[in-house]
């Protein structure tokens, strides 16, 4: 669990810059309001050194921008001795806010006892998927502890900039279509895969669509968990006449079973750009969630950068 002073995994930390004078001093940074919930970040998926590596530079990215912000990772398929599953990380945020209470009353520190939630879960998941959400929710109810669950992170334009991205780091879309330059292996059809069956494929098509605006090229969703889905969806696309097909990853990551996003190239015969990961719009992507479940305004105190 990550504290207001720094995370315990000793991630860098951007600390916010003096207040300046005068009437042209910049707005005061935004801060996490005093005794605010913590941010718990629900990961799906098997839990490895490098899922973990992931979640905490997200949480990083979202601490860098609310200073003071209460931060864990908990896995849904947590073992609570390498990693933490869900229900430990919200007990142990529950404990950590009776704690700081008790200290402060022994400290003699007129203080208001605990109430609301101890924790705002936010999902690991850039779409709808009804099976993970309800194993989520099973694992707060088990806990004991009082949380609010968030939406999942889509859809939503930064993540279209950060299919964008992904795809021309692969070599298969121009960084820019401003630019006067072109890239040989540049798709002329892209394939937008995730997971959680239909009704992720529908909202996938809303990013989908952001993404075609960015590239000037058709995009279509398929379903990653849904056999045959890839393959259809990439005849169609050449059926409309695409000649040169890629594929892109509308997952983070952890969520996705190994070697799903082979066995979709492979059935779409197309090259494959990597997952979201922990491009920076996720992470402020969980932030914003956090603080739009909760109530906290950037406007008033000075919006983190998108």
């Amino acid at each position: 669990m990550s504290s207001p002073t720094g995370p315990a995994s000793g991630l860098p930390v951007r600390m916010p810059r003096p207040r300046q004078s005068g009437r042209h001093r910049r707005p005061e940074p935004l801060a996490a309001p005093e005794g605010a919930p913590a941010l718990v970040l629900a990961v799906p998926g098997t839990p490895s050194a490098a899922v973990r590596s992931l979640a905490e530079e997200l949480v990083s990215i979202a601490r860098s921008e609310l200073p003071g912000l209460e931060a864990g990772i908990g896995f849904l398929e947590g073992d609570d001795t390498e990693y933490a599953s869900l229900p430990a990380i919200l007990k142990q945020a529950d404990a950590l806010r009776v704690e700081r209470y008790e200290l402060a009353r022994a400290a003699g520190r007129e203080v208001a006892e605990p109430e609301g939630p101890a924790a705002v879960v936010v999902p690991l998941l850039v779409g709808p998927d009804a099976e993970l959400m309800a194993r989520i929710q099973h694992a707060v109810a088990d806990s004991g502890v009082a949380a609010e669950l968030t939406d999942v992170l889509g859809p939503h334009p930064l993540l279209a900039e950060a299919l964008h991205v992904r795809l021309s780091e692969a070599g298969l879309a121009r960084a820019d279509r401003a630019r006067l330059f072109t890239v040989a292996t540049a798709a002329d059809g892209i394939v937008l895969v995730t997971t959680g069956g239909d009704e992720a494929v529908q909202a996938a098509g809303i990013t989908g669509m952001l993404l075609a605006a960015r590239l000037a090229v058709p995009v279509m969703a398929a379903a990653l968990d849904r056999e045959g889905s890839v393959a259809a969806v990439a005849e169609q696309l050449r059926g409309a006449g695409s000649a040169q097909l890629a594929l892109a990853p509308y997952v983070v990551g952890p969520e996705v079973a190994d070697g799903l996003l082979d066995d979709a190239a492979k059935a779409a015969d197309c090259p494959v750009a990597e997952p979201l990961g922990a491009y920076p719009a996720v992470g402020k992507l969980v932030l914003s969630q956090y603080m739009t479940l909760l109530g906290i305004s950037p406007q008033s105190q000075g919006a983190p950068a998108h």
